[in-house]
């Protein structure tokens, strides 16, 4: 018999489940997502990952042979992690929760820390606690016996499919997205939205029923999108709430996001969203936001690059962010492993994708390595810090599939970028929203952390005993002082090594 020993998720197309699974009607939340992961692993086995729409990390066990699966969701919107000992595993949807179970023992994995220098996040199955595994995206794992066995269920795949016009693709996101906004909340639930100024929160909030759009913002008009999210809020005839952030508030909660993350993550943004959740939980305890559509459709400027980057994309392109080249590197680590490069960690990616088309592989690895690596992270540990839950409705096989099969002229071009994402999003906004130039989740803190009155920290840790014990000071410092003096391009590599010394201070020494 099976039983769900561990669960992060929120399954939404939960009634087309229970009916085909036979599950009755009524049910708790909890208790119906219980059964239809058994159920659905009874009748489907490792197939049940594509058949359950929505986000899920989960452990199940077998007591009658004394066996595990686990399973993640295909794009990794769920952490899953887990840990051997001589006596067993150990697992969870957090590491905090392993760290407090018998037989485990705190050590820092350092190489690792060479990985997140250049991409400011960790990618692959290793974490910075050693030997503490993450379960990676789109695979289930059994454990019996002292064996693992891991099996790779879904990974993206590109068909483009060039019989359809770009008006035909738009419609066919757009009735899609109708069905999925139909699926992820239940009647009784009240939900709120995320909004930037952006056009994948702006068409979300639009098709849903949402009476409250919340957006972070700053004194600097001029990176502060609040405006716009006010003015699209105002057309959609929503409230609107408006998270300040000010530089004190930002600075003083970065150990809080650093140890809630669990691992280091050197996104700015980061911090300015865990404030958003923190303020949006205030007035709701579910929110819908925008994540997987710049992925899916093409929505990152860089990604106009793609014809010119060509096949030379695989000897260099590892993801959305590379901010140190391994030379640097080397003049700023203590110990660093000439055998451990970040393109080794994409290389498997490349071999599957090498018959696609430019564009197609660099949204391949960001979908499996930043998408997971980063924004999935992100949202998955602040919203539950805060005690809100957070709902992706662009997250979804069933967007991914239209996206898989758009031709990338169809996704990005000279002028502009998600092209047929935008068009059905124009059915429902105006076209200075739906057609307006991506922007980006921005933060002041390349200001900010250059100005006196806020950087004391930051200074602080580049001369401390912690940096003494994995970095020359005496470079690091310099990094810091180019940036103070003038070059604004620092600021990444001065707030990833500084985020990686709060957080290890978090774990290493406070506690």
């Amino acid at each position: 018999m099976l039983h769900l020993k561990s669960y992060s998720g929120h399954i939404r197309n939960h009634k087309a489940l229970c009916d085909e699974l036979s599950i009755e009607k009524g049910l708790s939340r909890e208790k119906r997502e219980e059964e239809i992961i058994i159920k659905a692993y009874e009748k489907w086995g490792s197939e049940m990952g594509t058949k359950l729409y929505g986000m899920f990390s989960f452990a199940l066990y077998n007591d009658e042979d004394d066996s595990f699966i686990f399973m993640r969701d295909p794009f990794g919107a769920k952490p899953f992690y887990y840990y051997l000992t001589e006596k067993g595993i150990l697992f969870g949807t957090t590491i905090r929760e392993i760290m407090v179970q018998d037989g485990f023992k705190k050590v820092l994995n350092d190489k690792l820390l060479q990985i997140y220098l250049t991409m400011t996040y960790t990618t692959g199955d290793e974490t910075f606690f050693e030997g503490v595994k993450k379960l990676l995206p789109g695979r289930i794992m059994t454990y019996k016996n002292g064996e693992i066995n891991i099996t790779r269920y879904w990974r993206p795949e590109f068909k483009p499919d060039f019989s359809k016009t770009l008006e035909e693709w738009a419609d066919e996101i757009h009735s899609t997205v109708k069905t999925i906004m139909a699926e992820v909340k239940d009647e009784d639930e009240y939900v709120e939205s995320f909004l930037s100024g952006g056009v994948d929160s702006s068409y979300v909030l639009a098709m849903s029923d949402a009476k409250f759009a919340n957006s972070c913002g700053y004194d600097d008009s001029r990176l502060d999108e609040s405006g716009l999210a006010k003015e699209t809020a105002d057309i959609l005839k929503r409230n609107f709430n408006r998270c300040l952030i000010t530089p004190e508030a930002y600075f003083s909660i970065v150990p809080y996001v650093m140890y809630n993350m669990e691992q280091p993550l050197g996104d700015a943004s980061a911090v300015a969203f865990a404030l958003g959740c923190i303020g949006t939980a205030k007035g709701t305890k579910i929110c819908y936001s925008g994540e997987g559509a710049d992925e899916f459709f093409g929505g990152y400027n860089m990604y106009r690059n793609a014809e010119r980057y060509g096949d030379n994309l695989k000897t260099f392109y590892v993801g959305n962010t590379n901010i140190m080249k391994e030379d640097e590197k080397k003049a700023i680590l203590k110990k660093y492993y000439d055998d451990f490069l970040p393109i080794d960690l994409v290389k498997d990616i490349y071999s599957e994708n090498e018959h696609l088309d430019p564009l197609s592989k660099m949204t391949d690895v960001d979908i499996q390595v930043w998408l997971e690596g980063d924004i999935y992270l992100n949202v998955d540990k602040m919203s539950r810090a805060a005690g809100l839950e957070v709902r992706m409705p662009l997250t979804d096989l069933r967007i991914f599939d239209i996206a898989s099969r758009i031709p990338a002229q169809l996704k990005v071009n000279e002028e502009q970028n998600k092209v047929a994402l935008r068009t059905a999003a124009s059915k429902v906004l105006p076209d200075e929203i739906a057609f307006r130039k991506k922007l980006g989740f921005v933060v002041p803190i390349r200001m900010w952390m250059a100005d006196e009155r806020y950087n004391s920290d930051v200074k602080a840790k580049f001369n401390s005993e912690i940096a003494e014990k994995f970095f020359n000071v005496k470079e690091i410092n310099a990094i810091f002082d180019e940036y103070i003096g003038g070059n604004s391009d620092n600021w990444r590599k001065v707030w990833t090594i500084y985020t990686f010394l709060v957080w290890y201070e978090e774990y290493f020494i406070k506690r």
